[in-house]
Order: C-alpha cells, then sequence, then structure tokens
C-alpha cells in the first residue's frame, strides 16, 4: 500500500511563475503556445522501436514484495507485447512538472515522454493548448468496454479523447468519530460549535473549492463566479471566527492521528491508510455530495512512440490488471469490474478490497458523486488570488 497520496502531492495554485503565465495567455483568443491538431503527431515508430517511456508519480503503480525495482504488471506487459517500458517516477507536482516539459511542447518539440500522468484539471490545460494527442479508441478496446461511466466525460475531454484516468479518488470529509462523539452526514456539520478550532481544509484550491460548493447545494458541474465568491464569503467567515484551525497539505493526517483535529477535508485514498493505523477515523461522502477526480494519462504531441503508449494504456484497462494495480496503490479503481476479480481472491485481504468502498463506492455513494467542471484560464488567476489570500499563502 502507498503511504503517500498522490494528490496530497499536488501544490498547483495557478496564477505562478510560468506555468501561471501561460495559462492566463490560453483564456485569450488562440494563444500563441498553441499546437494545431494537424501538428500534434510525430512519425510513430512503435512498429520497429518496441518500447515507450512513461512518466509517473512516485508510489503509483505495483511493485514486487522482495524487489522494489520490479513492477510485476509492467513487466507481464512486457512479455505479453514484446514492448519494454522505461518508467520514471519523475512528476511530484503538476506545475513543477508543466514548468519542465512545456518550453519543448510551446516549441513544438518532442518530451522524450511518450505517456504523463497528471491531476485532471492540469489535463485540461493541456487540451486546452492543444499539447496531448487524441488517442486511437479502435485500438483500445478494454477502455471502451471498462471505463468507469462516472469518468467518462469530464467538462474538459468530453468523451475521453485525449485522457484515460489512471486513478481515482474523492475528496470528502475524515473525522475521528470516537473523539467527535457524532456523526458527520453533511458538509455543514463541520461547522458546528463543537468542532470550533478542530476542523482543517485542503489549501489547494483545486483541492478545495468543490466539496465546499456542493455544501451549498451548488452542482459543480455547471458552477458560476457567484458560487465560487458566495463559497469564498463563507470560508472567510469561518476563518475570521477560528472555526477553521488552518489549511493542510497531507499533513492533515497527522492532526487527525494525534487528535489536535476532529474533522478533516481528506482524500479517500489517504484515509485507507488512517485507518489501518487508527479504526476510529471515518470517511464519508457529505449527502449534498463530493468530488470525483482523476489523474490521467495522456500521450504528449511529437510522442514517439504513439500506438505503444495506448496499448499500455489499454493493458492497465483489462479487469485483472487493474485489479493487480488496486490491490496495491488502494485509490479508487476506474475500472468497476476489477471488484469480481478481487472479490474471487483466495487471499482473504486482497478479497476484502472488493468490499471497500473507498477503492469500489457502493451505489449509495456513487449518486453522490461529481466531476466539478475545471476552473478556466480566465478565472484561474482572480479565483486564485481570492483563495490564497484567504488561506495565507
Amino acid at each position: 500500500m502507498a503511504d503517500l497520496s498522490r494528490r496530497s502531492l499536488l501544490r498547483g495554485m495557478g496564477g505562478i511563475g510560468s506555468a501561471g503565465a501561460l495559462a492566463a495567455v490560453a483564456g485569450c483568443g488562440v494563444p500563441p503556445a498553441y499546437v494545431e491538431a494537424a501538428d500534434r503527431a510525430a512519425g510513430d515508430r512503435s512498429d520497429r522501436d518496441r518500447k515507450l517511456v512513461f512518466a509517473n508519480w512516485p508510489l503509483y503503480i505495483d511493485v514486487d514484495d522482495h524487489d522494489a525495482q520490479r513492477r510485476p504488471t509492467l513487466d507481464a506487459f512486457r512479455r505479453r507485447t514484446g514492448i519494454s517500458v522505461t518508467y520514471t517516477e519523475e512528476i511530484n507536482d503538476n506545475d513543477e512538472f508543466f514548468g519542465k516539459i512545456s518550453p519543448a511542447l510551446m516549441n513544438h518539440q518532442p518530451t522524450g515522454r511518450d505517456l504523463i500522468v497528471i491531476s485532471d484539471w492540469m489535463c485540461a490545460r493541456f487540451v486546452r493548448l492543444g499539447w496531448v494527442q487524441e488517442m486511437d479508441r479502435a485500438a483500445q478496446p478494454h477502455v471502451t468496454e471498462n471505463l468507469d461511466p462516472l469518468l467518462l466525460s469530464p467538462h474538459f475531454d468530453p468523451g475521453r479523447r485525449h485522457s484515460v484516468p489512471w486513478q481515482s479518488g474523492i475528496t470528502g470529509i475524515a473525522y475521528n468519530r470516537k473523539k467527535l462523539g457524532r456523526e458527520i452526514r453533511h458538509t455543514a456539520d463541520l461547522w458546528k460549535d463543537d468542532l470550533r478550532g478542530r476542523v482543517s481544509l485542503l489549501s489547494g484550491l483545486d483541492e478545495a473549492f468543490a466539496m465546499l460548493m456542493q455544501g451549498d447545494g451548488v452542482d459543480i458541474t455547471r458552477w458560476t463566479a457567484d458560487d465560487f465568491h458566495r463559497m469564498t464569503d463563507r470560508v472567510r467567515a469561518l476563518v475570521r471566527k477560528g472555526h477553521i484551525r488552518r489549511f493542510t497539505g497531507n499533513d492533515y493526517i497527522k492532526d487527525l492521528d494525534s487528535g489536535d483535529v476532529l474533522a478533516a477535508q481528506a482524500y479517500s485514498g489517504d484515509v485507507i491508510q488512517l485507518q489501518a493505523d487508527n479504526p476510529d477515523i471515518e470517511f464519508v461522502v457529505p449527502e449534498e455530495g463530493a468530488e470525483l477526480w482523476a489523474e490521467s494519462l495522456m500521450i504528449p504531441d511529437l510522442a514517439d512512440h504513439k500506438r505503444n503508449a495506448e496499448r499500455l494504456i489499454d493493458y492497465y484497462y483489462r479487469p485483472e490488471v487493474a485489479a493487480d494495480l488496486a490491490a496495491w496503490v488502494n485509490y479508487v479503481c476506474p475500472v468497476p469490474a476489477a471488484r469480481d476479480i478481487l472479490a474471487s481472491s483466495k487471499d482473504k485481504e486482497r478479497a476484502a478490497l472488493a468490499e471497500d468502498p473507498l477503492i469500489f463506492p457502493d451505489d449509495a455513494i456513487r449518486k453522490r458523486l461529481a466531476i466539478a467542471r475545471d476552473i478556466t484560464s480566465k478565472e484561474r488567476a482572480g479565483f486564485a488570488k481570492e483563495w490564497n489570500g484567504i488561506v495565507g499563502l
């Protein structure tokens, strides 16, 4: 099990440095950095060059129990296809990685990578700039058949033509039920007097805003600027009252474990690890709803091995492979059919994962999940400035 959340590593606040400048440019007509669809493909070398380069986050793939350098699912892919994979764990922050590869992409040069995994809000930026290629779904029958319908059509990429989820998760509420002495079922339950000074929220704008809006009854698939400002007014007032203890990255884990915080805005993937160490911690998807998010696979412009990359993506959408990955990383699996594979396992711990709603949300939870429309490039600078002023960044 991964002991750090991919989501907890995100620090992309928007409007910062070169990434923020490019995002602002992207909102003004057709930006100088934009790449037309006809100019995105390279002469693909997949048939004669049986390899690909895959850039991912740390601790986001299965590893061998006896050799941390071996990754069983990738080894099986090589044996099945003859395609070798150079796998790098070089993505630690969305904006940082954007800054690393954006000079090549804006100057219409190859990045040296055939496949990358970034958060969907950052995927939106790549799609707007024309920096990723449309995938050939005819070459990806398992994606077509097995991709979770909840993840099929995010606002930034209807039909998932340019992106495919690697793993998914939920931003909800984690709380210590024993110490709090009551249930939390609604976002508004966080604002009750017995939690004054004992609540934390996430500091990242892209991670925090959706669930807070949903608590006000907003449809996050089509939220407006008025919805955003109403949410920030509420949060600002709570800060002034001393109700919110602080804004955090993944350090809410430490605060919950110590009892300094009794309830925290949290990521589902983190809570599985927390519960292993502290069974009093519970995770709840508020009745008003919570955000379903993903970190997704994309093929950058001028990738040399596009077809090989498409084959690897499709391979991870085989239910048995998705099950192996889910059993290791413990995030929401984007392949619901993997649940039956795990349930049939003779290993009791592996079989139990099939019943974990934080890996395979049940129908009641699924009805409350939504993918937020992304913050546009025109909105981002102003919204980030407002949010950062509240958070103290």
